[in-house]
Protein backbone atom coordinates (compact mmCIF):
# COMPACT_ATOMS: atom_id res chain seq x y z
CA UNK A 1 0.00 0.00 0.00
CA UNK A 2 1.08 3.57 -0.69
CA UNK A 3 0.37 6.89 1.04
CA UNK A 4 0.18 9.92 -1.28
CA UNK A 5 -0.14 13.54 -0.14
CA UNK A 6 -1.15 16.71 -1.93
CA UNK A 7 -1.03 20.22 -0.42
CA UNK A 8 -3.07 22.74 -2.43
CA UNK A 9 -3.83 26.42 -1.97
CA UNK A 10 -7.12 27.85 -0.82
CA UNK A 11 -9.05 27.32 2.37
CA UNK A 12 -7.44 25.08 4.94
CA UNK A 13 -8.66 21.52 5.36
CA UNK A 14 -7.59 17.91 5.77
CA UNK A 15 -9.28 15.13 3.81
CA UNK A 16 -8.49 11.46 3.44
CA UNK A 17 -9.60 9.09 0.67
CA UNK A 18 -9.04 5.40 0.00
CA UNK A 19 -11.69 3.69 2.18
CA UNK A 20 -10.19 4.51 5.62
CA UNK A 21 -11.92 3.19 8.73
CA UNK A 22 -12.43 5.23 11.90
CA UNK A 23 -8.97 4.52 13.29
CA UNK A 24 -7.35 5.62 10.01
CA UNK A 25 -9.46 8.79 9.80
CA UNK A 26 -8.38 9.66 13.33
CA UNK A 27 -4.78 9.58 12.09
CA UNK A 28 -5.37 13.19 11.01
CA UNK A 29 -5.37 14.36 14.62
CA UNK A 30 -2.46 12.18 15.68
CA UNK A 31 -0.28 13.18 12.72
CA UNK A 32 -1.03 16.91 12.97
CA UNK A 33 -0.39 16.78 16.72
CA UNK A 34 2.93 15.01 16.15
CA UNK A 35 3.91 17.58 13.49
CA UNK A 36 3.03 20.49 15.72
CA UNK A 37 4.86 19.09 18.73
CA UNK A 38 7.89 18.37 16.54
CA UNK A 39 8.17 22.07 15.72
CA UNK A 40 6.48 21.99 12.30
CA UNK A 41 3.44 24.04 11.29
CA UNK A 42 0.57 22.64 9.25
CA UNK A 43 0.05 24.50 5.94
CA UNK A 44 -2.78 26.94 5.40
CA UNK A 45 -3.96 25.12 2.26
CA UNK A 46 -5.92 21.92 1.88
CA UNK A 47 -4.13 18.65 2.61
CA UNK A 48 -5.40 15.57 0.77
CA UNK A 49 -4.14 12.10 1.62
CA UNK A 50 -4.79 9.19 -0.71
CA UNK A 51 -4.41 5.62 0.55
CA UNK A 52 -3.68 3.36 -2.41
CA UNK A 53 -5.08 1.01 -3.65
CA UNK A 54 -8.29 2.99 -3.31
CA UNK A 55 -10.67 0.00 -3.52
CA UNK A 56 -9.24 -1.83 -0.49
CA UNK A 57 -10.53 -0.91 2.96
CA UNK A 58 -7.81 0.36 5.34
CA UNK A 59 -7.94 -0.15 9.09
CA UNK A 60 -5.74 0.46 12.11
CA UNK A 61 -3.23 3.10 13.17
CA UNK A 62 -0.28 1.71 11.22
CA UNK A 63 -0.55 4.45 8.55
CA UNK A 64 0.38 7.25 10.97
CA UNK A 65 4.12 7.08 10.28
CA UNK A 66 3.94 7.03 6.46
CA UNK A 67 1.44 9.92 6.60
CA UNK A 68 3.87 11.91 8.71
CA UNK A 69 6.69 11.31 6.21
CA UNK A 70 4.49 12.16 3.21
CA UNK A 71 3.22 15.43 4.77
CA UNK A 72 6.74 16.40 5.87
CA UNK A 73 7.94 15.99 2.29
CA UNK A 74 5.00 18.01 0.96
CA UNK A 75 5.76 20.84 3.42
CA UNK A 76 9.47 20.79 2.54
CA UNK A 77 10.18 20.24 6.22
CA UNK A 78 11.89 17.10 4.96
CA UNK A 79 13.62 17.53 1.62
CA UNK A 80 14.06 14.47 -0.55
CA UNK A 81 17.61 15.50 -1.47
CA UNK A 82 18.50 15.34 2.25
CA UNK A 83 17.31 11.74 2.55
CA UNK A 84 20.11 9.18 2.25
CA UNK A 85 17.70 6.34 1.41
CA UNK A 86 15.65 5.59 -1.69
CA UNK A 87 12.18 6.43 -0.34
CA UNK A 88 10.55 4.33 -3.06
CA UNK A 89 12.20 1.28 -1.46
CA UNK A 90 11.39 2.20 2.17
CA UNK A 91 8.59 0.77 4.31
CA UNK A 92 7.16 2.97 7.09
CA UNK A 93 4.85 1.42 9.69
CA UNK A 94 3.80 2.73 13.08
CA UNK A 95 1.27 4.53 15.24
CA UNK A 96 2.08 8.05 16.46
CA UNK A 97 1.35 9.68 19.78
CA UNK A 98 0.60 13.40 19.92
CA UNK A 99 4.13 13.96 21.18
CA UNK A 100 5.67 12.20 18.16
CA UNK A 101 6.50 8.88 19.84
CA UNK A 102 6.21 5.82 17.57
CA UNK A 103 4.06 3.09 19.11
CA UNK A 104 3.66 -0.63 18.52
CA UNK A 105 1.17 -1.95 15.94
CA UNK A 106 -0.05 -5.43 14.97
CA UNK A 107 0.96 -7.34 11.84
CA UNK A 108 4.49 -5.96 11.40
CA UNK A 109 6.09 -9.33 10.62
CA UNK A 110 3.97 -10.21 7.55
CA UNK A 111 4.29 -6.63 6.30
CA UNK A 112 8.09 -6.69 6.53
CA UNK A 113 8.24 -10.13 4.89
CA UNK A 114 6.03 -8.91 2.04
CA UNK A 115 8.14 -5.75 1.66
CA UNK A 116 11.31 -7.84 1.38
CA UNK A 117 9.65 -10.02 -1.26
CA UNK A 118 8.60 -6.92 -3.22
CA UNK A 119 12.16 -5.61 -3.35
CA UNK A 120 12.06 -3.03 -0.56
CA UNK A 121 15.47 -2.49 0.98
CA UNK A 122 14.68 -0.64 4.23
CA UNK A 123 11.92 -0.74 6.87
CA UNK A 124 11.26 1.81 9.61
CA UNK A 125 9.15 0.20 12.32
CA UNK A 126 8.27 0.89 15.98
CA UNK A 127 11.03 -0.06 18.39
CA UNK A 128 8.54 -2.23 20.33
CA UNK A 129 8.03 -4.35 17.18
CA UNK A 130 11.76 -4.84 16.60
CA UNK A 131 11.92 -8.34 18.09
CA UNK A 132 9.48 -9.85 15.59
CA UNK A 133 10.94 -8.05 12.53
CA UNK A 134 14.53 -9.07 13.31
CA UNK A 135 13.94 -12.56 11.92
CA UNK A 136 13.45 -11.26 8.36
CA UNK A 137 16.47 -11.41 6.08
CA UNK A 138 17.07 -9.36 2.93
CA UNK A 139 15.84 -6.03 4.27
CA UNK A 140 17.42 -3.47 6.63
CA UNK A 141 15.34 -2.96 9.77
CA UNK A 142 15.51 0.33 11.67
CA UNK A 143 13.48 0.34 14.92
CA UNK A 144 12.50 3.95 15.71
CA UNK A 145 11.32 5.43 19.01
CA UNK A 146 10.03 8.77 17.73
CA UNK A 147 9.62 10.79 14.55
CA UNK A 148 12.71 12.81 15.48
CA UNK A 149 14.71 9.59 15.78
CA UNK A 150 13.42 8.44 12.38
CA UNK A 151 14.29 11.78 10.70
CA UNK A 152 17.83 11.60 12.06
CA UNK A 153 18.29 8.18 10.44
CA UNK A 154 16.62 9.24 7.18
CA UNK A 155 18.87 12.28 6.76
CA UNK A 156 22.06 10.56 7.84
CA UNK A 157 22.49 12.65 11.00
CA UNK A 158 22.56 9.42 13.00
CA UNK A 159 25.18 6.70 12.56
CA UNK A 160 22.73 4.02 13.74
CA UNK A 161 23.00 0.71 11.88
CA UNK A 162 20.13 -1.68 11.06
CA UNK A 163 19.47 -4.60 13.36
CA UNK A 164 20.92 -7.95 12.36
CA UNK A 165 18.68 -10.79 11.24
CA UNK A 166 18.74 -13.61 13.79
CA UNK A 167 17.23 -16.38 11.62
CA UNK A 168 17.12 -20.03 12.67
CA UNK A 169 19.21 -19.61 15.83
CA UNK A 170 15.98 -18.77 17.65
CA UNK A 171 14.65 -22.31 17.28
CA UNK A 172 17.07 -23.51 19.96
CA UNK A 173 15.09 -21.50 22.51
CA UNK A 174 12.05 -23.79 22.34
CA UNK A 175 11.13 -25.54 25.58
CA UNK A 176 8.23 -27.58 26.92
CA UNK A 177 7.05 -27.16 30.49
CA UNK A 178 4.73 -30.18 30.67
CA UNK A 179 6.08 -33.73 30.43
CA UNK A 180 4.52 -37.17 30.12
CA UNK A 181 6.80 -38.30 32.94
CA UNK A 182 4.22 -36.68 35.24
CA UNK A 183 1.40 -38.93 33.99
CA UNK A 184 1.05 -42.15 35.97
CA UNK A 185 -0.27 -45.13 34.06
CA UNK A 186 -2.58 -44.50 31.08
CA UNK A 187 -0.31 -46.55 28.83
CA UNK A 188 -2.96 -47.20 26.16
CA UNK A 189 -3.76 -43.49 25.97
CA UNK A 190 -0.07 -42.60 25.77
CA UNK A 191 0.40 -45.06 22.92
CA UNK A 192 -2.56 -43.56 21.06
CA UNK A 193 -1.14 -40.05 21.56
CA UNK A 194 2.26 -41.23 20.26
CA UNK A 195 0.61 -42.57 17.11
CA UNK A 196 -1.42 -39.37 16.70
CA UNK A 197 1.69 -37.21 17.07
CA UNK A 198 3.74 -39.38 14.70
CA UNK A 199 1.20 -39.21 11.90
CA UNK A 200 -0.47 -35.85 12.61
CA UNK A 201 -3.79 -37.58 13.32
CA UNK A 202 -6.80 -36.06 15.09
CA UNK A 203 -7.72 -37.58 18.46
CA UNK A 204 -10.84 -37.98 20.61
CA UNK A 205 -10.62 -39.08 24.26
CA UNK A 206 -13.77 -40.36 25.95
CA UNK A 207 -13.90 -41.06 29.67
CA UNK A 208 -15.34 -40.11 33.05
CA UNK A 209 -14.34 -36.95 34.95
CA UNK A 210 -10.92 -37.07 36.59
CA UNK A 211 -9.49 -39.74 34.31
CA UNK A 212 -6.72 -37.43 33.08
CA UNK A 213 -7.97 -36.46 29.62
CA UNK A 214 -7.00 -32.79 29.95
CA UNK A 215 -3.68 -33.66 31.57
CA UNK A 216 -2.81 -35.91 28.64
CA UNK A 217 -3.92 -33.36 26.05
CA UNK A 218 -1.84 -30.53 27.51
CA UNK A 219 1.32 -32.64 27.15
CA UNK A 220 0.84 -33.48 23.48
CA UNK A 221 2.96 -30.52 22.23
CA UNK A 222 5.91 -31.95 24.19
CA UNK A 223 6.04 -35.01 21.91
CA UNK A 224 5.31 -33.31 18.59
CA UNK A 225 8.29 -32.74 16.28
CA UNK A 226 10.01 -29.41 16.89
CA UNK A 227 8.95 -26.64 14.55
CA UNK A 228 10.92 -25.97 11.41
CA UNK A 229 11.95 -22.39 10.69
CA UNK A 230 9.29 -22.14 7.96
CA UNK A 231 6.58 -23.36 10.37
CA UNK A 232 7.74 -20.91 13.02
CA UNK A 233 7.55 -18.03 10.51
CA UNK A 234 4.03 -19.04 9.45
CA UNK A 235 2.81 -19.26 13.03
CA UNK A 236 4.46 -16.01 14.09
CA UNK A 237 2.84 -14.18 11.17
CA UNK A 238 -0.61 -15.28 12.34
CA UNK A 239 0.06 -14.19 15.92
CA UNK A 240 1.46 -10.89 14.65
CA UNK A 241 -1.70 -10.18 12.64
CA UNK A 242 -3.84 -11.12 15.65
CA UNK A 243 -1.82 -8.79 17.91
CA UNK A 244 -0.92 -11.64 20.26
CA UNK A 245 2.87 -11.41 20.07
CA UNK A 246 4.53 -10.21 23.25
CA UNK A 247 7.05 -7.39 22.93
CA UNK A 248 9.95 -9.70 23.84
CA UNK A 249 8.94 -12.45 21.38
CA UNK A 250 10.84 -12.68 18.11
CA UNK A 251 9.53 -16.01 16.93
CA UNK A 252 6.91 -18.52 18.07
CA UNK A 253 9.18 -21.53 18.54
CA UNK A 254 6.89 -23.84 20.54
CA UNK A 255 3.91 -25.40 18.80
CA UNK A 256 0.70 -23.58 19.78
CA UNK A 257 -1.75 -25.20 22.17
CA UNK A 258 -5.13 -23.50 22.03
CA UNK A 259 -7.93 -24.54 24.35
CA UNK A 260 -11.00 -22.32 23.82
CA UNK A 261 -13.91 -22.46 26.28
CA UNK A 262 -16.99 -24.30 25.08
CA UNK A 263 -18.99 -21.05 25.06
CA UNK A 264 -16.87 -19.70 22.17
CA UNK A 265 -18.85 -18.35 19.23
CA UNK A 266 -18.67 -19.59 15.67
CA UNK A 267 -16.69 -16.47 14.67
CA UNK A 268 -14.33 -16.88 17.62
CA UNK A 269 -13.51 -20.39 16.46
CA UNK A 270 -13.32 -19.84 12.70
CA UNK A 271 -12.26 -16.19 12.64
CA UNK A 272 -14.03 -13.24 11.08
CA UNK A 273 -15.49 -9.91 12.10
CA UNK A 274 -16.11 -6.83 9.95
CA UNK A 275 -12.35 -6.81 9.36
CA UNK A 276 -11.45 -10.55 9.20
CA UNK A 277 -9.21 -11.70 12.02
CA UNK A 278 -7.73 -15.18 12.70
CA UNK A 279 -9.85 -17.44 14.86
CA UNK A 280 -8.80 -20.30 17.12
CA UNK A 281 -8.41 -22.70 14.18
CA UNK A 282 -5.76 -20.40 12.68
CA UNK A 283 -4.12 -19.60 16.01
CA UNK A 284 -3.64 -23.38 16.35
CA UNK A 285 -1.78 -23.55 13.01
CA UNK A 286 1.13 -26.03 13.22
CA UNK A 287 0.01 -26.91 16.74
CA UNK A 288 -2.88 -28.38 18.73
CA UNK A 289 -6.50 -27.26 18.98
CA UNK A 290 -7.92 -28.81 22.15
CA UNK A 291 -11.69 -28.87 22.60
CA UNK A 292 -12.53 -29.99 26.12
CA UNK A 293 -16.11 -31.04 26.89
CA UNK A 294 -16.75 -31.44 23.16
CA UNK A 295 -20.56 -31.93 23.30
CA UNK A 296 -20.93 -28.64 25.20
CA UNK A 297 -19.79 -26.63 22.16
CA UNK A 298 -22.59 -25.30 20.00
CA UNK A 299 -23.47 -27.39 16.96
CA UNK A 300 -22.88 -24.40 14.66
CA UNK A 301 -19.37 -23.87 16.03
CA UNK A 302 -18.39 -27.52 15.69
CA UNK A 303 -19.63 -27.83 12.13
CA UNK A 304 -17.31 -24.96 11.16
CA UNK A 305 -14.39 -27.33 11.79
CA UNK A 306 -15.29 -29.79 9.05
CA UNK A 307 -13.81 -27.87 6.11
CA UNK A 308 -10.63 -26.58 7.87
CA UNK A 309 -9.82 -30.12 9.06
CA UNK A 310 -9.90 -31.36 5.48
CA UNK A 311 -8.29 -28.41 3.67
CA UNK A 312 -5.85 -26.92 6.19
CA UNK A 313 -7.00 -23.42 5.22
CA UNK A 314 -10.07 -21.33 6.03
CA UNK A 315 -11.42 -18.60 3.75
CA UNK A 316 -13.43 -15.77 5.29
CA UNK A 317 -15.58 -13.60 3.03
CA UNK A 318 -16.85 -10.32 4.47
CA UNK A 319 -17.93 -6.96 3.10
CA UNK A 320 -14.37 -5.71 3.64
CA UNK A 321 -12.94 -8.45 1.43
CA UNK A 322 -11.92 -12.10 1.32
CA UNK A 323 -9.07 -13.41 3.45
CA UNK A 324 -7.59 -16.89 3.71
CA UNK A 325 -5.79 -18.03 6.85
CA UNK A 326 -3.81 -21.29 7.17
CA UNK A 327 -5.10 -23.73 9.79
CA UNK A 328 -3.21 -27.01 9.66
CA UNK A 329 -3.72 -28.16 13.22
CA UNK A 330 -3.98 -31.38 15.18
CA UNK A 331 -7.51 -31.58 16.60
CA UNK A 332 -7.64 -33.10 20.09
CA UNK A 333 -11.02 -33.49 21.78
CA UNK A 334 -12.10 -34.74 25.19
CA UNK A 335 -15.56 -35.57 26.44
CA UNK A 336 -17.57 -37.42 29.05
CA UNK A 337 -19.76 -40.28 27.82
CA UNK A 338 -22.92 -38.78 29.31
CA UNK A 339 -24.11 -35.67 31.21
CA UNK A 340 -23.16 -37.09 34.62
CA UNK A 341 -19.93 -38.47 33.16
CA UNK A 342 -20.07 -42.03 34.44
CA UNK A 343 -21.84 -44.06 31.77
CA UNK A 344 -19.87 -47.28 31.32
CA UNK A 345 -17.59 -46.56 34.28
CA UNK A 346 -16.63 -49.50 36.47
CA UNK A 347 -16.23 -47.44 39.64
CA UNK A 348 -19.30 -45.19 39.53
CA UNK A 349 -22.95 -45.65 38.70
CA UNK A 350 -24.43 -43.50 35.96
CA UNK A 351 -27.27 -41.34 37.32
CA UNK A 352 -28.57 -40.14 33.96
CA UNK A 353 -32.11 -41.05 32.83
CA UNK A 354 -32.48 -43.72 30.11
CA UNK A 355 -31.28 -42.58 26.72
CA UNK A 356 -29.45 -39.52 28.10
CA UNK A 357 -26.02 -40.73 27.02
CA UNK A 358 -27.26 -41.33 23.47
CA UNK A 359 -28.73 -37.84 23.27
CA UNK A 360 -25.49 -36.46 24.72
CA UNK A 361 -23.34 -38.23 22.14
CA UNK A 362 -25.74 -37.18 19.37
CA UNK A 363 -24.75 -33.55 19.93
CA UNK A 364 -21.68 -34.36 17.82
CA UNK A 365 -22.46 -35.03 14.20
CA UNK A 366 -21.35 -38.21 12.52
CA UNK A 367 -19.48 -36.35 9.73
CA UNK A 368 -17.39 -34.51 12.31
CA UNK A 369 -16.58 -37.67 14.28
CA UNK A 370 -15.71 -39.38 11.02
CA UNK A 371 -12.98 -36.75 10.52
CA UNK A 372 -11.36 -37.63 13.85
CA UNK A 373 -8.88 -40.42 13.20
CA UNK A 374 -8.44 -41.89 16.69
CA UNK A 375 -11.09 -42.56 19.34
CA UNK A 376 -9.81 -43.86 22.68
CA UNK A 377 -11.34 -44.78 26.03
CA UNK A 378 -9.61 -43.16 29.02
CA UNK A 379 -10.46 -44.68 32.39
CA UNK A 380 -9.33 -43.43 35.85
CA UNK A 381 -6.01 -44.65 37.22
CA UNK A 382 -6.25 -46.96 40.23
CA UNK A 383 -4.68 -46.32 43.65
CA UNK A 384 -1.83 -48.79 43.18
CA UNK A 385 -0.70 -47.04 39.98
CA UNK A 386 -0.85 -43.60 41.58
CA UNK A 387 1.25 -44.77 44.52
CA UNK A 388 3.68 -46.71 42.36
CA UNK A 389 7.32 -45.61 42.38
CA UNK A 390 7.73 -46.67 38.79
CA UNK A 391 9.45 -44.01 36.70
CA UNK A 392 7.26 -43.02 33.75
CA UNK A 393 8.65 -42.52 30.27
CA UNK A 394 9.54 -38.85 29.63
CA UNK A 395 8.30 -36.88 26.66
CA UNK A 396 11.81 -36.71 25.21
CA UNK A 397 11.89 -40.50 24.68
CA UNK A 398 8.48 -40.48 23.02
CA UNK A 399 9.50 -37.56 20.82
CA UNK A 400 12.55 -39.49 19.57
CA UNK A 401 10.29 -42.22 18.20
CA UNK A 402 7.88 -39.64 16.77
CA UNK A 403 10.75 -37.82 15.05
CA UNK A 404 12.05 -41.06 13.55
CA UNK A 405 8.58 -41.88 12.19
CA UNK A 406 8.20 -38.37 10.76
CA UNK A 407 11.56 -38.68 8.99
CA UNK A 408 10.35 -41.85 7.28
CA UNK A 409 7.15 -40.06 6.21
CA UNK A 410 8.96 -37.00 4.88
CA UNK A 411 11.28 -39.19 2.81
CA UNK A 412 8.36 -41.21 1.46
CA UNK A 413 6.15 -38.20 0.74
CA UNK A 414 8.87 -35.96 -0.71
CA UNK A 415 7.52 -33.99 -3.66
CA UNK A 416 3.87 -34.86 -3.02
CA UNK A 417 2.94 -31.77 -0.98
CA UNK A 418 1.98 -33.88 2.06
CA UNK A 419 4.12 -33.66 5.19
CA UNK A 420 2.69 -36.50 7.30
CA UNK A 421 0.45 -39.53 6.93
CA UNK A 422 -2.69 -37.70 8.02
CA UNK A 423 -2.25 -35.28 5.08
CA UNK A 424 -2.22 -38.00 2.41
CA UNK A 425 -5.06 -37.85 -0.10
CA UNK A 426 -6.73 -40.94 -1.55
CA UNK A 427 -4.23 -41.29 -4.37
CA UNK A 428 -1.30 -41.22 -1.93
CA UNK A 429 -3.07 -43.72 0.33
CA UNK A 430 -3.36 -46.17 -2.57
CA UNK A 431 0.26 -45.53 -3.50
CA UNK A 432 1.95 -45.85 -0.11
CA UNK A 433 -0.37 -48.02 2.03
CA UNK A 434 0.56 -51.48 0.76
CA UNK A 435 -0.88 -54.36 2.82
CA UNK A 436 0.25 -57.92 3.24
CA UNK A 437 -2.34 -60.64 2.70
CA UNK A 438 -3.32 -61.02 6.38
CA UNK A 439 -3.69 -57.25 6.93
CA UNK A 440 -5.88 -56.97 3.86
CA UNK A 441 -8.05 -59.82 5.10
CA UNK A 442 -8.54 -58.10 8.46
CA UNK A 443 -9.48 -54.79 6.82
CA UNK A 444 -11.88 -56.50 4.40
CA UNK A 445 -13.67 -58.25 7.25
CA UNK A 446 -14.00 -55.05 9.31
CA UNK A 447 -15.13 -53.02 6.30
CA UNK A 448 -18.03 -55.41 5.64
CA UNK A 449 -18.95 -55.86 9.30
CA UNK A 450 -18.89 -52.20 10.33
CA UNK A 451 -20.07 -50.78 6.99
CA UNK A 452 -17.27 -48.24 6.96
CA UNK A 453 -17.42 -45.08 4.87
CA UNK A 454 -14.71 -44.44 2.29
CA UNK A 455 -13.31 -41.74 4.60
CA UNK A 456 -13.08 -44.21 7.50
CA UNK A 457 -11.44 -46.73 5.19
CA UNK A 458 -8.75 -44.19 4.23
CA UNK A 459 -8.21 -43.12 7.83
CA UNK A 460 -7.68 -46.68 9.00
CA UNK A 461 -5.09 -47.15 6.26
CA UNK A 462 -3.33 -43.91 7.28
CA UNK A 463 -3.30 -45.01 10.93
CA UNK A 464 -1.92 -48.41 9.97
CA UNK A 465 0.77 -46.66 7.91
CA UNK A 466 1.75 -44.64 10.99
CA UNK A 467 1.82 -47.74 13.20
CA UNK A 468 4.19 -49.34 10.69
CA UNK A 469 6.37 -46.19 10.66
CA UNK A 470 6.68 -46.36 14.46
CA UNK A 471 7.68 -50.02 14.32
CA UNK A 472 11.52 -50.26 14.36
CA UNK A 473 11.20 -53.43 12.27
CA UNK A 474 8.52 -51.99 10.06
CA UNK A 475 9.01 -51.36 6.39
CA UNK A 476 6.97 -50.31 3.41
CA UNK A 477 4.48 -53.14 3.93
CA UNK A 478 1.67 -52.79 6.50
CA UNK A 479 1.39 -56.02 8.45
CA UNK A 480 -1.49 -57.57 10.39
CA UNK A 481 -0.39 -56.19 13.78
CA UNK A 482 -0.30 -52.68 12.39
CA UNK A 483 -3.76 -53.05 10.87
CA UNK A 484 -5.22 -54.52 14.06
CA UNK A 485 -3.89 -51.64 16.15
CA UNK A 486 -5.25 -49.08 13.68
CA UNK A 487 -8.71 -50.64 13.72
CA UNK A 488 -8.72 -50.75 17.52
CA UNK A 489 -7.92 -47.04 17.64
CA UNK A 490 -11.10 -46.26 15.66
CA UNK A 491 -13.51 -48.63 17.36
CA UNK A 492 -13.41 -47.90 21.09
CA UNK A 493 -16.09 -45.20 20.80
CA UNK A 494 -18.60 -47.98 20.00
CA UNK A 495 -18.71 -48.62 23.73
CA UNK A 496 -20.78 -45.44 23.89
CA UNK A 497 -22.29 -44.98 20.44
CA UNK A 498 -23.10 -47.08 17.43
CA UNK A 499 -22.39 -45.71 13.92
Amino acid sequence: MWVETDVAGGLGGFSMVGLPDTAVRESRDRVTGALRNSGYAMPGGKVTINLSPADLRKEGALYDLPMYVAISLSLDELREEEVVFDLRKCLFVGELSLSGAVRRVSGVLPMVIKAAQEGFTTAFIPADNASEAEIVEGIDIYPVRSVGHMLEILTGRSDETPVSAVGMDLLTAASDERDFADVMGQYAAKRAIEIAAAGGHNLLMIGPPGSGKSMLAKRIPSVLPRMTFEEAIETTKIYSVAGLLREDTRLVTVRPFRSPHHTISQIGLSGGGSIPRPGEVSLSHNGVLFLDELPEFSRQSLEVLRQPIEDGVITLTRAAGTVSFPCRFMLVCAMNPCPCGYYGSAGHKCTCPPGAHQRYMARISGPLLDRIDIHIDVQPVNFATLRSRRKEEPSSDIRERVDAARVRQLERLAGTGATCNARMDSSLVRRFCTLDREAESILHRVFDTEQLSSRSYDKILKLARTCADLDPDGGDIIRAEHMSEAIELRSLDRKYRQF
